[in-house]
């Protein structure tokens, strides 16, 4: 019989992590988190508790401890292999052991075993992580606090080992409290913090509010990541901390010595940024799994991740410059393009690739994203034509590793602009692909608009590309620079660089160091300088020293995979020893405690529990009704299915009356296949896939046609490759602003017809009698556009800039007499007050 005391999952199995505790401490552009889970268990035997859950991708993990009673137990780095056999050893012995180690496949997920919980006893776990914070489209720092992890689609054939199994219900059952609050502090004045949940008011801590405190508001749960935005004042201040060594550190080792962690913020000339490209060939690529068809956020359940998507790339082909290239690319467990190759930009193309997108639906099964990579980067690039890649996902797949390497192996070939849409999403596969692609990266959660983030891709992508970018140091005789970083890649106008580097010898006092950032942009060469106190600041701890190794780290990781199967100089063995060295972690080493102290082995078969975590990827589902919404749904089950189904994710049943229930649910909305099943079912996960394997368990092939034709629902073609014609989406009420840019021609003007003026508001004899007579038609429809543009989507102008750019750019090439008097009569039929200058004429 089941013991259901205590917290219990939806599979009514108990859980021995009561609540998590989290202590975040900002330091201007890096973060340190103390996470403390308190574990308990209350079944009559001892336990072996495994929590899967993510990090970000960019953490470094730097501390791991045990309390245990009055007893603390301190985890030591050790090499993986070596710290998995002691834990076994361990637990064999009736010993309590602790063990947490970095996912193989990703670097932002992170498995904790707590061995050996006696019946009765209760253990809290500190870990410690430090991090740095993202720069956001609109000069906010982003802080995220993993909760939700998402399954991580993991494709057939690809070989992945040593991945963690993940234990997810819906994100309404997680069944555990989580606590939370935040120190910031800053050199500048903290304008204000915001996040996508309830939090206390912030409270300054002096006069000068570059101090302050917050935390979340009472009752919150840990279904959903807690994610910060911090602004700050004169945010884009180039900036330089000096942190020193530990003392109980060898001189001239990494720990030992200081480091110093240099934040830049290039300025570009004027002269130069005002001009747009009007060449590059564009490729987008966008994620249609089955999970795109969630709601993007809580407060706009009738907007999906994969309608928001849609209107994005409508956005985005209206905004591209007239003599480019581009192609757009979708993906699941198959991918398709919408050209064979990429085409030039005018509007018979820019037509035909917006019918396909307006078709597109979250159809296509799994998230695979390395074979569409793989053709994209086969093709030829197009001479002066630069390549720019735009990534559209949830982020869900196993195989983060290998992409990222992929990416970084034809960095040369293109830039690469990445976009993490809703929670759960992958912080190391959104942030590296933007790393290893020389572009920026952007997360889509909470109530964030899709839109304006990615039209800021779109100005960084249109930017002139930044070459020859190289960086030199100027410090006093006797003091030697390592850089910890890679070498810059990318630079953008107002995105932040980071640069580590170790500095060895002993510098005078008051003495000041210099670090020069080098470049060619548009042909013109340019430099941005920092002169900075080598004096190290108070109180930083080792959180600079530890951000500069887990850069060094990952750098000799990757260096590592690139080598496999050739001699690599002894890669591994240098991440192992700075990683014991640092006390961060690496993918190949693991912090282990045991508790040795004296005591009576502890007696019994060992338990497992695993902990479950909030999953997203699909909301409760209904059992009793049919609905698109909740993405699957079961006719009047018995209550022993009921409690498969209610289990998490859906797993494949023997009985022909269940899998009919999921039949009809996959034949509606085509049902999710990561979620459905990413640990347990091993053949393929489309969609295709899962109707194979019904067909082989309960024999349907033409009865599930006439099935799903008496309870009214269209089934798919379970003989076609993929599934990608199956429905083709409801498409909701058109936003008046995504109204008017559809009516926008490739050229950048608008025709004077009767759907732009029902979009104006107005009826096509207004439109017609306020023109003044010697304007041509089109000028007068194209400045009517930009006056309504101005007058009333000023608050959306983040959107809508760059399609206005072009619009006006079309405008001056008229040389249309009576402008002035166009822009008077179009004022006065619209009800606006525009300045031809404000238009961009």
């Amino acid at each position: 019989m089941v013991n259901c005391c205590g917290l219990i999952t939806a599979n009514k199995d108990p859980v021995p992590l009561k609540s998590i505790e989290v202590e975040l401490e900002v330091r201007d552009h890096v973060a340190t988190v103390v996470s403390t889970l308190n574990y308990e268990n209350k079944e009559d035997k001892p336990l072996e508790a495994v929590f899967v859950f993510p990090l970000p991708g960019d953490a470094a993990v730097c501390h791991f401890s045990a309390q245990i009673g009055q007893t603390q137990i301190v985890a030591e780095v050790k090499e993986k292999q070596k710290a998995r056999e002691e834990y076994d050893d361990a637990l064999s012995s009736g010993q309590q052991a602790f063990l947490l180690e970095e996912s193989e496949q990703s670097p932002d997920i992170f498995s904790l075993s707590v061995g050996s919980l006696p019946p009765g006893e209760s253990a809290s776990i500190r870990l410690d992580y430090v991090t740095e914070l993202a720069v956001q489209a609109d000069d906010g720092l982003r802080f995220c606090l993993p909760a939700v992890l998402n399954p991580r689609y993991q494709p057939l054939g690809s070989g992945g080992s040593g991945g963690v199994q993940v234990t997810s219900v819906p994100a309404s059952l997680v069944p555990y409290s989580l606590s939370f609050s935040a120190r910031v502090s800053s050199p500048r004045p903290i304008s204000k913090v915001e996040s996508s949940c309830s939090l206390d008011p912030l409270q300054y801590l002096n006069s000068e509010q570059t101090q302050a405190t917050i935390k979340l508001a009472a009752g919150h749960k840990f279904d959903r990541d807690v994610e910060l935005l911090i602004y700050y004042k004169d945010a884009h201040q180039p900036t330089a901390v000096v942190e020193a060594g530990q003392a109980s550190a060898e001189l001239g080792s990494l720990m030992g010595d200081p480091v110093v962690m240099v934040s830049l913020y290039p300025e570009f000339p004027q002269s130069v940024m005002s001009s747009v490209a009007s060449c590059g060939e564009f490729v987008f690529l966008l994620d249609r799994s089955g999970s795109m068809d969630c709601p993007i956020n809580n407060s706009k359940q009738q907007e999906t991740r994969i309608s928001s998507a849609r209107d994005t790339l409508l956005l985005l082909l209206k905004s591209l410059p007239m003599g480019c290239y581009f192609n757009i690319y979708s993906f699941g467990s198959s991918y398709e393009h919408i050209f064979p190759k990429s085409v030039e930009y005018s509007q018979q193309t820019m037509e035909e690739a917006l019918k396909k997108v307006g078709e597109m639906g979250a159809n296509l099964g799994g998230t695979e994203i390395l074979s569409p990579l793989q053709h994209i980067y086969s093709q030829s690039c197009i001479p002066s034509q630069p390549r720019q890649l735009f990534v559209f996902t949830d982020g869900e797949v196993g195989n983060t590793k290998q992409v990222l390497d992929l990416v970084k192996k034809n960095s040369g070939s293109h830039r690469c602009f990445s976009f993490g849409i809703g929670e759960g999403s992958s912080s190391a596969l959104i942030n590296g692909l933007a790393k290893e692609g020389g572009g920026h990266a952007q997360f889509i959660t909470g109530t964030d608009r899709m839109q304006p983030k990615v039209m800021q891709s779109l100005r960084f992508a249109l930017q002139p590309a930044v070459v020859d970018i190289s960086v030199t140091w100027d410090l006093p005789k006797g003091v030697s620079v390592t850089v910890l970083s890679p070498p810059i890649t990318a630079l953008f106008q107002g995105q932040r660089s980071l640069i580590y580097a170790q500095l060895t010898g002993q510098s005078p006092k008051a003495a000041e160091g210099c670090v020069t950032v080098k470049y060619s942009l548009a042909g013109h060469p340019s430099q941005n300088q920092l002169r900075f106190s080598l004096k190290p600041a108070e109180d930083t701890g080792s959180t600079v020293h530890r951000l500069g190794a887990r850069t060094l780290i990952r750098s000799l990781e990757m260096e590592e995979r690139e080598r496999r199967g050739q001699p690599d100089g002894g890669l591994k063995e240098k991440v192992v020893q700075l990683s014991v060295q640092s006390g961060v972690s690496s993918s190949f080493t693991a912090f282990i405690a045991v508790n040795k102290a004296d005591g009576e082995a502890i007696q019994g078969p060992l338990v497992r529990r695993n902990i479950p975590i909030a999953w997203m990827g699909v909301p409760p589902i209904n059992l009793c009704s049919f609905s698109t919404q909740n993405a699957m749904a079961c006719g009047a089950p018995s209550e022993r299915r009921k409690k498969k189904l209610c289990a998490g994710p859906v797993m494949m049943s023997d009985e022909p009356e269940m899998a009919f229930g999921v039949l009809r649910g996959l034949s509606a909305i085509q049902m999710i296949s990561e979620d459905i099943d990413p640990f347990k079912h091993k053949e393929s996960t489309s969609i295709t896939g899962i109707f194979s394997s019904l067909k082989k368990k309960i024999g349907i092939s033409r009865k599930v046609r006439q099935k799903s034709m008496k309870i009214g629902l269209a089934a798919p073609n379970l003989l076609s490759k993929n599934n990608s014609d199956s429905v083709i989406p409801k498409q909701p009420p058109r936003d008046p602003l995504l109204q008017l840019v559809s009516l926008q021609q490739a050229s950048g003007c608008w025709l004077l017809d009767p759907a732009l003026s029902a979009a104006l508001g107005k009826t096509s004899e207004e439109v017609d009698k306020s023109k003044p007579a010697p304007v041509n038609s089109d000028v007068w429809a194209t400045v009517l556009a930009l006056i309504w543009l101005h007058g009333f989507k000023k608050d959306a102008k983040e959107e809508w800039e760059l399609l206005a750019m072009k619009a006006a750019s079309w405008l001056r090439s008229q040389n249309a007499p009576c402008l002035t008097e166009c822009v008077e009569a179009g004022n006065a039929l619209l009800g606006c007050s525009m300045q031809k200058d404000v238009l961009g004429l």
